[in-house]
């Protein structure tokens, strides 16, 4: 009987975060990316790949079909809205332990301002749908940050909440180049329990 109170009250807890669904959270801000996209990147993220495609590697071949540069790959594009994760006069490391998490990141729930606060964060899917490619020359980066769901959930890992976020991908000029949607997992471990063998 316990533990099913138990589970009702902290799933309770997130009931404001469920509430939220609906609001943009950075208020249609932009977070740009670290650097604006460029073709030295651009090769260096075809070279693992392989990924041989003329319209990523000729400017005069992308030129010929409709572009003003090199286009990056629809699957890189992500990379270039995140924001620099250090810049000079920064500490990103505040401890020089193996595990040492970073002071501030870019892809945490850091800045969640509602329900219960989580010490465990990560990434379950992401969903892009693109409006038109991306060339070498601009600066893309993130406008909006919309809560669209809210799952509390019990995991292997610990209690927390499935959470899925909109915002759209917008270059310089605040022309929307994409939309994206991104889930993660916000939760508080489970305690670790002590090996007695």
């Amino acid at each position: 009987m316990t533990a099913a109170v138990d589970t009702a009250d902290w799933k309770a807890d997130w009931q404001e975060v469920v509430d939220a669904i609906g609001r943009d959270f950075a208020e249609g801000s932009i977070t740009w990316g670290g650097d604006a996209v460029e073709r030295g990147g651009i090769r260096r993220y075809l070279e693992p790949l392989e990924l041989d495609c003329a319209l990523h590697t000729d400017p005069e071949v992308a030129r010929a079909a409709g572009y003003a540069d090199v286009t990056m790959p629809a699957t890189g594009v992500i990379s270039w809205t995140i924001p620099a994760a250090w810049t000079p006069g920064q500490v990103l490391f505040d401890s020089a332990e193996r595990d040492a998490q970073p002071v501030h990141s870019a892809i945490n729930n850091a800045d969640m301002t509602l329900g219960p606060r989580t010490t465990g964060f990560f990434g379950t899917d992401i969903e892009v749908d693109f409006l038109r490619d991306v060339v070498a020359g601009e600066r893309i980066g993130r406008r909006g940050k919309r809560l669209v769901a809210c799952t509390p959930k019990e995991t292997g890992v610990g209690r927390g909440a499935f959470m899925t976020w909109e915002s759209e991908i917008v270059t310089g000029e605040l022309e929307v180049v994409g939309r994206i949607r991104i889930g993660t997992y916000a939760y508080v471990p489970h305690a670790v329990k002590e090996d007695v063998s």
